[in-house]
């Protein structure tokens, strides 16, 4: 696995690149892209981290596997290529975003504009064999954006954790909330939204509302 990251994340993630679960992660993610169809691309893997730098993360919003079906991971969480039909999760999101900010739905289920803004879109695990859901689960993923999100906790301040769903609570729980703000809702998939525990969170609205109290740019959603 050909680690090309962005500059800022190299110097902050060094420390994991060099750890043995690394080594061994990168021999099973090159090994499954030869023997497997496997998503996202292998250049859009570390998509997050390349579209919003470590000094440049506001925001950050964390999934749990990439999609599994044909042309949908782009490398961020939630996230389709451009001309692809939104998933479920997806569809639920821009209804809240319609319903918070007054926005019209979009065409485009990419998300690359939120990341660029300094959103970080990540998931848990990087990387997914083609339809099998899960299937590069706790292979050393989950320890390294474990480690992102510490050093992001640990070294930045006034940023916005959006935490949608048991897992995202969980993966959370060490988040320094001194230093940060945190939001948690239920998740926007069908089955969670449809009893009640998402729409109406308005996170988007406060999460805005909060970098504007500190002084940082609002996202356009």
């Amino acid at each position: 696995m050909n680690v090309t990251i962005a500059e800022g994340w190299k110097r902050v993630l060094k420390p994991e690149f060099e750890k043995e679960y690394f080594e061994k992660l990168t021999s099973f993610v090159k090994e499954e892209y030869q023997k497997y169809q496997c998503f996202p691309k292998g250049k859009e893997i570390f998509a997050a981290f390349n579209h919003c730098n470590f000094d440049d993360v506001k925001v950050v919003i964390i999934g749990q596997d990439p999609y599994h079906g044909e042309n949908q991971a782009n490398g961020l969480c939630f996230s389709v290529h451009d001309g692809i039909p939104h998933p479920p999760s997806l569809i639920n999101i821009f209804k809240e975003i319609e319903t918070d900010l007054g926005k019209p739905y979009p065409q485009s289920g990419n998300l690359e504009h939120w990341a660029d803004q300094g959103v970080l879109l990540l998931n848990a695990t990087l990387t997914v064999r083609a339809h099998q859901a899960g299937s590069h689960q706790n292979k050393g993923w989950e320890k390294f954006t474990d480690a992102a999100i510490q050093y992001l906790s640990e070294q930045k301040e006034n940023l916005v954790f959006l935490l949608w769903g048991g897992y995202a609570k969980k993966k959370g729980a060490k988040i320094d909330s001194t230093k940060h703000k945190i939001l948690s809702s239920g998740h926007p998939s069908p089955l969670s939204a449809n009893r009640g525990y998402w729409f109406g969170n308005k996170h988007f609205s406060k999460t805005n509302t909060y970098l504007k109290s500190v002084g940082k740019k609002e996202i356009s959603w």
